[in-house]
């Protein structure tokens, strides 16, 4: 008799899903010689930078992408979530241009080759900004000393039925389309020929640690080639990661990335992008590495964005894993990867 094994999914703990292959956090500092006490101390990821060519243009993509538009001048705009971030991205009026991901910081000590300390008289919330580059040249945000917002109303928490276990009686689910409102920037990645350099220098100078690494096997050795790092608030639970990097033969910010309520709000939004004529990039699916149901597009300047649901937790406590680089450790389900996604 055949016997026919079924698909399933189940929720593990972290030590047993990332497998065999994997090192203590604790073990990876000492090895690295990782010193907290020289380390800016990043508290979370705040928003995205760009420049945009017509402000116009981009404004409509990225309302109907799920943010709102929380200040504007002739030549700026800020647009936030229904989070407590004041936004959650920043757009300037010129070229096309990647001015960097922003970080939150508990302090503003300074780095070599770091810009002045920039008052954002400006902006929602007010505070501090500092960039600097990284040695890729890529622009580097700290921001500090900025008021919270006050958190907008945040979508319904669904009931939902299982075979044997059935809660949601006479009440019906029912949907409005809309665009996917965006609760928060959860991580940004960029593409780099110097990946060795790169985590050297966010590692060593920020409190970013790996999740997980992804290596190649080269003439017996291994070699890795993408990481994927959140921010150590160590017992606290943070997002998996909040920032990634891939070698790459060319330089160039890959995505950035922003939570949505759940598997319906993102499946609705993407109904209502694709009805708008936007440019789907990759998705609906479902990573391996931090979980998330992603969904990946192009804006109208033609920078990649995506939305996710439901992603991964951890803490100091959570090992550090190493896997095989390759399409098959980018998805469990979902349309297949475009060949050119990682280039």
């Amino acid at each position: 008799m055949v016997q026919i094994r079924f698909n399933r999914g189940a929720s593990i703990d972290d030590v047993v899903a990332i497998g065999r292959d994997q090192e203590p956090l604790a073990a990876w500092k000492e090895r690295c010689k990782i010193n907290p006490e020289s380390q800016i101390q990043l508290v979370k990821l705040s928003h995205m930078r760009y420049q945009h060519p017509n402000l116009d243009e981009i404004t409509p993509f990225l309302q109907d992408f799920g943010m709102t538009v929380a200040r504007r001048t002739d030549s700026e705009i800020w647009y936030r979530g229904y989070g407590e971030d004041q936004y959650v991205y920043y757009a300037r009026k010129g070229p096309k241009q990647y001015l960097g991901g922003t970080f939150q910081v508990q302090s503003a000590r300074r780095l070599p080759q770091a810009s002045e300390i920039k008052e954002l008289t400006g902006s929602p919330g007010g505070g501090y900004l500092l960039t600097f580059a990284d040695p890729e040249g890529f622009p580097v945000n700290l921001i500090f000393g900025q008021a919270p917002a006050v958190a907008g109303e945040a979508p319904v928490k669904l009931t939902y039925n299982y075979e044997t276990e059935k809660p949601r009686i006479r009440k019906f689910q029912r949907f409005e389309p809309g665009p996917a409102a965006v609760h928060k920037l959860g991580h940004f990645g960029l593409c780099t020929t110097k990946f060795e350099d790169l985590v050297d220098f966010y590692t060593t100078n920020f409190n970013l640690v790996p999740s997980d690494f992804l290596y190649i096997e080269k003439d017996g050795e291994r070699k890795n080639v993408a990481l994927f790092a959140h921010i150590d608030l160590g017992e606290e639970y943070v997002d998996h990661h909040s920032f990634f990097m891939t070698t790459n033969t060319t330089t160039h910010i890959h995505h950035c990335s922003f939570e949505v309520h759940d598997f319906d709000t993102q499946k609705l939004g993407h109904q209502w992008l694709a009805s708008k004529g936007y440019k789907s990039v990759w998705g609906v699916g479902r990573h391996i590495l931090g979980s998330q149901i992603f969904d990946y597009w192009w804006d109208t300047t033609g920078n990649m964005i995506e939305h996710y649901a439901d992603g991964d937790l951890v803490n100091s406590q959570t090992p550090v894993g190493y896997g095989p680089a390759g399409d098959e450790s980018l998805a469990v389900w979902g349309p297949e990867v475009p060949s050119w996604f990682l280039q």
